[in-house]
């Protein structure tokens, strides 16, 4: 039975045994928010008689996903069934083929790739006699992109005036789903958003999925757009267990919406919420934690922490200017080589 802690710190044992009230753990980077997770899944597990199906865990990539299942199979060896654990998108999916009918959908709707979405808004533009030269499908692929991470759908849309580009993406974001529907097909932003639609417009179907799943578990939460944010509020905001992770010096899919006033403002958002910090840092030198905490501090929109590490001190740390991204992406190119080269074992 999974009941060791000692591996980890004080810090990360509060983060493990927490009760069922919501609870934000600000995890710096190379913190062991992973570690967190994956114990405090099988902490539910083996010490609180969870059954395993009970629990959802949501990550942004395949690989975190496959990473943290991995990890969590290895602590809970011993259970015959296991937790959910995907992405955002790969849970959406599970969700609209179980209730493709509810959602207006075929149980076998076709899930259009980048190649697939271009080629249709190249039939679009071309039925609404635009010429694609000035209204390129890829900026009008990522307008609509805008629109559906926000929770739009194109009823909601209201372009500016002044916004030519934009009055022109409104009509066609009606045109594009309405072929779309035609072909029964999504695109990788609609999985999100007729989620949301059919937890929104359909109280059984949400009532049946928060039966489904007592306990939410969500990892990077600063990187979750709007959609994902309402999908997550639905479904855990009634007696449901939520505990998410993430970093509010950190976001890398602002392009997608990322809304970082989401893990700002969490403790407004869920009463009782309790936030612990994960600060102690395992990948690091000292050094540049040092130079990494003074040049965060000066972020305005943080709740503000303070990494540092137990290891070593480290080598001064260099600055160098480049002419271009491409100088100096091959300078760090030639110095990992150099590294490389001067830790290889001599040839006997």
């Amino acid at each position: 039975m999974f009941n060791n802690l000692e591996n980890l710190n004080p810090a990360q044992q509060q983060a493990v045994l927490h009760g069922d009230s919501p609870l934000l753990v600000l995890a710096g980077a190379g913190s062991g928010k992973t570690t967190v997770i994956t114990y405090r899944i099988a902490q539910l597990i083996a010490q609180h008689d969870v059954w395993p199906h009970k629990i959802l865990a949501v990550t942004f990539t395949n690989k975190a996903a496959k990473e943290m299942k991995e990890r969590t199979l290895k602590l809970c060896a011993n259970n015959d069934s296991q937790p959910h654990i995907g992405t955002f998108h790969s849970i959406c999916v599970r969700i609209l083929r179980e209730f493709a009918q509810e959602a207006g959908l075929n149980k076998y709707f076709t899930i259009y790739d980048d190649s697939d979405r271009k080629q249709l808004l190249k039939q679009c533009l071309k039925e609404m006699n635009l010429d694609p030269q000035v209204f390129t499908p890829k900026a009008i692929g990522h307008k609509i992109d805008q629109w559906k991470n926000a929770g739009l759908e194109p009823k909601d849309v209201i372009p500016s005036a002044f916004d030519m580009v934009a009055q022109k993406a409104a009509k066609l974001y009606v045109l594009y789903q309405k072929r779309c529907l035609e072909n029964q097909a999504v695109d990788f932003s609609d999985l999100l958003l007729i989620a949301l639609k059919l937890l929104r417009e359909n109280k059984d179907v949400l009532e049946t999925l928060r039966r489904r799943w007592k306990y939410f578990l969500v990892d990077e939460y600063q990187d979750t757009n709007p959609v994902q944010y309402q999908w997550l509020r639905l479904l855990a905001g009634k007696g449901q267990t939520l505990t998410v992770v993430g970093d509010d010096d950190q976001s890398i899919y602002r392009w997608r919406g990322a809304d970082i006033g989401n893990i700002l403002r969490f403790e407004k958002d869920f009463a009782g919420a309790t936030t612990i910090r994960l600060e102690q840092n395992y990948r690091s030198t000292k050094r540049i934690l040092e130079a990494a905490n003074t040049l965060i501090a000066n972020n305005r929109s943080r709740k503000g922490k303070t990494l540092f590490s137990e290891g070593e001190l480290g080598n001064p740390i260099g600055f160098r200017l480049f002419p271009s991204e491409r100088d100096e992406g091959e300078a760090i190119g030639q110095s990992i080589a150099l590294e490389l080269m001067q830790h290889q074992a001599p040839e006997e």
